[in-house]
């Protein structure tokens, strides 16, 4: 409906010349809102206000300059300039019926635009670190990620979802020396797990699946790590426990065991994630940019380009020069590369895939990440602007009024699957996105599981179960539902009820063109929820099933038409919609 008022505006200022050349469509879609309160119309514009300086007159003259140049159009009921130059639209009936048979006619494409943006994004989302089971932090980036890429799809972007496996460096020799000590551990070899080590219990599950007789020497390794590990050491104790495997075992046996815990984690990581609605169209992996030459490449690159020094042993990155606050290690003294060195070559390496715009989902923690990866990007001859990274707050989950805790190593940790066992894959993924990603996530499980109105998921289920209710209702009554004539007769669709969710159920397509524009999907669920209370009071103020034909087939066209929008929403989600509750 939106559109109705853009295209008016369009030709009022089209007849000004000096403002022709200043405005372009986006100008003129920004500058249209709708209104707070609807005794002030259905939409508004501050187009006179934005531009009245720069024409040097006064807003409310070039608002009735604008105003007095537009053609008259069916839809638009009246057009009133208010306060200092706002432009006040009011739509007649027509223009909501015309939107309801839109929405009916349109039952798959309703809201979604298939024109807008043809330029490739690669969105890159959880890329959790395959050392243990996703757990509940890890959910809501799924869930973001997953959502975001649904709308900005629906919305017209070619959308690629990739998911990237740090399947490198340190962090994996840590999860093949702690599935090691579990081997020893279930031949019967009384040994503890290093405090630096990954302590869960699927680090049992992956050792009883491997099931490797290890030849160890025993009583040098107990005697390593009574000795050595502590508060104070145990990071470096790790190292030279993972040195120690290495050479008793030999660098051979050690990546095995390393890559078959590596491949049960992945397993895990992506049945899991299949299972929440999550899917990807590649997996990429870190161990890809070593061994086809891309990392040295781009070293090679950046050292031609005179970016690489020597210092301290370590090679470092001029990132400094673009932007970043201080120059950065890419090979170390002991001449492994650093994470940095990776992550420079994967976006790199997304840019010559051809993807003109990167969206990386990453979590709050990662906030300085972001001048480095664009620093790389520049030095490496892209434009930075091309990334955009998009942070997630962390989730503080709360079972019976207690914050449970979420450390990989200690084990102690709530999976992600194991919430959606508790709560549901639909609660789950909506309760994960209700909030900005921008804002801290406290998770009340016992609101999530609760079937009440106060629990917004079930809320807006509810509506979609009730609708279909009533056509089971009609269906025992012998009526039958005439959609032809239900579309003939909306305007016997008068009362301000319907009216109301009338104007709610055409906010959809706006909803998700500036849930696209924002990176907001709980946009969204925000609307899904308003909606939801639109029906709900319809439902209760209303009878659907009345003796009149017209009457009532145009009642059922109406919720009809918010089935679809109610259905259509929660897809995007990733939530189901049940027909009986």
């Amino acid at each position: 409906m939106k559109k109705i008022i853009i295209n008016s505006l369009k030709l009022g200022t089209s007849k000004l010349p000096k403002l022709k050349k200043n405005i372009t469509n986006e100008i003129i879609s920004d500058s249209v809102e709708r209104t707070r309160d609807p005794k002030h119309g259905d939409f508004t514009s501050n187009i006179a206000m934005r531009f009245a300086k720069s024409l040097k007159t006064n807003p409310k003259d070039l608002a009735k300059t604008i105003v007095g140049n537009l053609s008259k159009e069916e839809l638009i009921q009246k057009i009133e300039i208010a306060g200092p130059g706002f432009i006040n639209f009011y739509l007649n009936d027509k223009a909501f019926y015309k939107e309801l048979q839109n929405i009916i006619s349109n039952v798959h494409l309703y809201g979604s635009n298939k024109n807008i943006n043809k330029n490739k994004i690669l969105l890159e989302f959880v890329s959790a670190n395959p050392t243990g089971p996703l757990h509940v932090g890890h959910g809501r980036h799924a869930a973001f990620g997953a959502t975001l890429g649904n709308i900005l799809e629906a919305t017209g972007h070619d959308i690629t979802r990739e998911y990237y496996v740090n399947d490198s460096g340190r962090q994996m020799d840590i999860l093949c020396i702690s599935t090691i000590i579990r081997l020893l551990q279930q031949q019967n070899i009384r040994i503890k797990m290093p405090a630096a080590g990954y302590q869960g219990d699927y680090i049992k599950t992956i050792a009883s699946s491997i099931d490797e007789k290890i030849k160890i020497n025993q009583k040098d390794l107990k005697n390593e790590i009574r000795s050595k590990d502590s508060n104070q050491n145990k990071e470096k104790f790790i190292d030279e426990l993972i040195e120690y495997a290495k050479k008793t075992l030999g660098i051979e046996k050690f990546n095995h065991i390393r890559d078959k815990s590596l491949t049960l984690i992945k397993l895990d990581i992506k049945e899991d994630l299949e299972q929440f609605g999550v899917s990807f169209d590649s997996w990429f992996s870190e161990q890809d940019l070593t061994k086809n030459g891309s990392i040295d490449k781009a070293l090679s690159k950046l050292k031609k380009a005179k970016l690489l020094y020597k210092e301290d042993g370590a090679i470092w990155f001029k990132a400094k020069k673009f932007g970043d606050e201080k120059d950065r290690v890419v090979i170390r003294e002991n001449q492994n590369k650093t994470y940095f060195t990776s992550d420079i070559v994967y976006h790199h390496d997304k840019k010559i895939r051809g993807y003109s715009h990167l969206i990386d989902i990453l979590g709050s923690d990662h906030h300085g990440y972001i001048a480095r990866v664009k620093a790389g990007l520049n030095a490496m001859g892209h434009d930075p602007k091309d990334l955009e990274v998009e942070l997630v707050q962390f989730v503080s989950l709360y079972r019976d009024g207690e914050k449970q805790a979420m450390s990989t190593r200690s084990g102690e940790f709530v999976t992600l699957r194991q919430l959606r066992e508790e709560v549901g894959n639909d609660a789950a993924r909506f309760f994960y996105i209700l909030r900005s990603n921008e804002q801290h996530l406290d998770f009340d499980l016992e609101l999530a599981k609760s079937k009440t109105n106060e629990n917004p998921v079930y809320y807006i289920q509810y509506a979609h179960a009730r609708i279909s209710s009533v056509f089971h209702q009609l269906e025992e009554k012998s009526f039958q539902y005439d959609e032809k004539n239900g579309i003939k007769n909306l305007n016997l669709l008068t009362t301000k009820k319907e009216r109301e969710l009338m104007t709610t159920l055409s906010k959809f397509p706006e909803i998700l063109l500036l849930a696209a524009k924002n990176r907001a999907p709980h946009n969204l669920a925000q609307f899904l929820r308003e909606l939801a209370h639109e029906f709900h009071s319809y439902y209760n103020a209303s009878i659907f099933i009345v003796d009149d034909q017209d009457l009532r087939d145009a009642r059922m066209t109406l919720i009809k038409a918010t089935q679809i929008v109610v259905a259509k929403g929660l897809k995007i989600i990733g939530v189901s919609s049940p027909t009986s509750m």
